[in-house]
């Protein structure tokens, strides 16, 4: 089956046949011009497989998915409530499934990569925002509104979204009131030594650490594979381990990097497409 990913910046596309990649290609996304050129160049993208109707189409994305209609990030602007799943279906003429990103990825992991095993096991990526997924009793968990895992968008202690104080957003708008250029820089100098942009990174990771142990008592998680281009710098996995570990032992668990990188997504909509 094919597989597509959306991002803010690249969409991927794959083949994906008995749990293997056998036909990659990525582009751009259009993500300023809207979604109607985004479905547009992922059309474009697939033409390869043009002469294959039988082939069913999955789809990854971030944000809210409910009935095959998305409502996207700040990453995407102007998806609200957008149909994807009609408008590709029109273009290409072949079934199509769309599913939160986390979610796909989360499921991903769990069915080849760093999940397996585990029967209630969460991926939280890390990155511009803050996403996740759950499996629950070895099942991903899906609610028809979209709102199944949205880590970023819980409560943190001050009533503000985790995702203002863990996300690479926030600590890119941290880094330029310390005078860092972005959340990279502040994060290099966090590991140089520097105190206030390790004090600022450490905020970061101790608020995402409270939430990860309260799926500890909620769900039962016992294994989170984090994952993104925040979660898997070097640096980040330890400290988050470290605040985790700094309460009590009733809200630990395992925490381990994301295994599958960027095809987590890609392997997950595959997975999900062929569970009967």
């Amino acid at each position: 089956m094919i597989t597509l990913d959306i991002g803010g910046t690249h969409s991927r596309a794959a083949l994906v046949e008995h749990g293997r990649i056998t036909w990659r290609a990525d582009v751009p996304t259009p993500a300023r011009i809207g979604p109607e050129a985004v479905v547009a160049t992922l059309v474009d993208l697939l033409r390869p497989w043009r002469g294959e109707p039988a082939l069913p189409i999955g789809v990854a994305i971030a944000g809210f998915v409910e009935g095959g209609c998305v409502t996207a990030h700040a990453g995407l602007p102007g998806w609200q409530a957008f149909p994807l799943a009609t408008r590709l279906r029109e273009r290409w003429g072949r079934p199509v499934q769309v599913f939160n990103d986390a979610r796909a990825a989360a499921w991903g992991e769990y069915q080849h990569g760093v999940g397996r095993g585990c029967s209630e096991f969460c991926f939280v990526t890390v990155s511009t925002g803050v996403g996740a997924g759950l499996v629950l009793g070895g099942r991903l968990h899906r609610a028809r509104n979209g709102l199944d895992a949205e880590l970023g968008e819980t409560l943190a202690a001050d009533g503000r979204p985790m995702e203002d104080h863990a996300s690479g957003t926030a600590l890119t708008r941290e880094a330029h009131a310390l005078g860092y250029a972005n959340a990279s820089a502040l994060c290099d100098a966090a590991d140089a030594g520097e105190p206030r942009a390790e004090a600022a990174l450490q905020h970061a990771v101790a608020v995402l650490a409270a939430k990860l142990a309260d799926l500890s008592v909620l769900l039962g998680i016992t294994r989170t594979a984090v994952g993104g281009g925040l979660g898997l710098r070097p640096g980040y996995l330890p400290r988050l381990r470290t605040a985790l570990q700094a309460l009590p032992p009733l809200y630990h668990h395992e925490l381990v990097p994301a295994s599958l990188g960027g095809d987590a997504g890609l392997h997950g909509v595959a997975a999900l497409m062929a569970a009967p």
